[in-house]
């Protein structure tokens, strides 16, 4: 099971490519959504407005509670890094059963309240109707989810992106499939099921990636799903790694909550239009979580080593990769700029407010790429209260008060974008500097 961490370049891409092409899967499954329900014949806009409020909803509690799966990634790697795995074979069943169960009630009481919630995001009428429609059917399947990325955790930490690739490639390309089937009907066999089929779509798809997820943890890693009622001697240190990333994550579903909310505020072509650019946001920045995810997952390994000269090696070659992804990223979508609203929309009022947003997009890809990169790495080193404390002051001291003057001043989704991007300078700017403070003296 042991192997020394290689960092050459075809080292990290040995783990980085299939954790992107994993990691794309979930904003792909978003994205897919976005692009059909954008194009159904009936209320388009008010579809595509309501998939991106529930959907903005539901990433919330999946990042929120699915921050347990970069913890139990950093436990095992590190561990693993000191070659005593043995120690912790009772902690995955024991975060996956309390994953399971913290999901499941949180999904009950999010469906009795579902139409209190979207009223929260500004949602009314026919976008209010859709959202909970979608929501109530989509949420079905957040246990499964958790699930999933808690498996994910137990293989990062393996050093293994490998079967975490399969299941996102069977799921993506499933849900695509039925979100046409399902959302648009087939002619003679089965009736357009518009929102709702997106979000049946979606629910099938996480059920078979979690059975795949369940035969695979079984077959391919030294652990097992037999509980036991003596908690393992890391389940509290891992509960508290969990529980500051869980309060990171709330703060930063505090900016995308103003976000779609102000969006909403502004007029339903508006929450469309921040719909599709946030889409498309979050695909690249799942895009380049694919270095992010090898800094999660080697330096943990690398910290277990006392192995500081790699660890500050790996964060120098993360940055440059990510960045010419990045960059070739936004090159590209600058080339297809235009087709690529009308791939998601043919409403010209949605089309006109994303056109003058999604440039900002662009530019501030190399900026999310270093940001994403020391998130990564600082997860995997167990830092959990930077993590913490870093969102509490990118979100409460930069994006609010920008998003605040920039509403002031009628800049709409322009002016969301740029509170973003101040978002995005500070996460990565800081996290840069606590490293270099950190590890380079070390690195001698």
């Amino acid at each position: 099971m042991y192997k020394e961490s290689n960092i050459t370049f075809a080292g990290i891409n040995k783990l980085a490519l299939p954790a992107l092409i994993a990691g794309i899967a979930e904003p792909l499954l978003s994205i897919t959504d976005t692009a059909i329900v954008g194009n159904i014949q009936q209320n388009p806009t008010e579809a595509l407005a309501a998939v991106g409020i529930a959907g903005s909803f539901i990433s919330a509690l999946v990042w929120i509670l699915a921050q347990t799966r970069s913890a139990i990634s950093a436990t095992v790697s590190k561990y693993l890094g000191a070659r005593k795995l043995d120690e912790i074979a009772t902690l995955p069943a024991q975060i996956i059963a309390i994953n399971l169960l913290l999901s499941t009630t949180i999904y009950l009481v999010t469906l009795l309240f579902a139409t209190q919630i979207f009223r929260m995001y500004n949602a009314e009428g026919l976008i209010l109707e859709y959202s909970v429609d979608y929501y109530k059917i989509r949420a079905i399947g957040f246990p499964l989810t958790l699930f999933v990325f808690s498996v994910f955790g137990v293989f990062r930490g393996l050093q293994n992106t490998f079967w975490p690739m399969v299941i996102s490639i069977v799921g993506a390309t499933l849900n695509i499939g039925l979100d046409f089937a399902l959302v648009f009907g087939i002619e003679g066999f089965l009736e357009p099921m518009n929102v709702k089929g997106a979000a049946w779509a979606s629910v099938i798809a996480q059920t078979v990636m979690a059975i795949m997820a369940l035969i695979l943890l079984l077959k391919k890693t030294p652990f097992n799903l037999r509980l036991s009622f003596k908690f393992n001697k890391e389940i509290k240190n891992l509960l508290a790694i969990s529980l500051n990333l869980i309060i990171r994550a709330m703060a930063l579903n505090v900016a995308l909550y103003l976000a779609n909310s102000y969006a909403t505020k502004y007029g339903d072509s508006y929450i469309a239009a921040q719909t599709i650019a946030f889409q498309i946001w979050l695909f690249f920045a799942f895009f380049i979580d694919g270095y992010s995810s090898v800094g999660n997952i080697v330096s943990g390994k690398l910290l277990g080593e006392k192995n500081y000269p790699k660890l500050w090696l790996l964060s120098i070659k993360l940055c440059r990769y990510s960045i010419v992804i990045a960059l070739l990223l936004a090159v590209l979508c600058g080339i297809l700029y235009y087709p690529i609203g009308r791939l998601f929309s043919s409403e010209e009022a949605v089309l006109l407010a994303f056109y003058q947003v999604f440039w900002i997009v662009l530019i501030m890809q190399p900026i999310n790429a270093v940001a994403f990169v020391f998130d990564g790495i600082f997860k995997g080193l167990a830092e959990a209260v930077t993590l913490r404390n870093l969102l509490l002051v990118a979100t409460f001291l930069g994006f609010i008060p920008v998003l605040l003057v920039t509403d002031y001043f009628n800049l709409k989704l322009v002016g969301i974008w740029i509170a973003f991007t101040v978002w995005m300078l500070l996460r990565s700017g800081i996290l840069v500097i606590k490293f270099r403070r950190k590890y380079l003296h070390k690195n001698t």
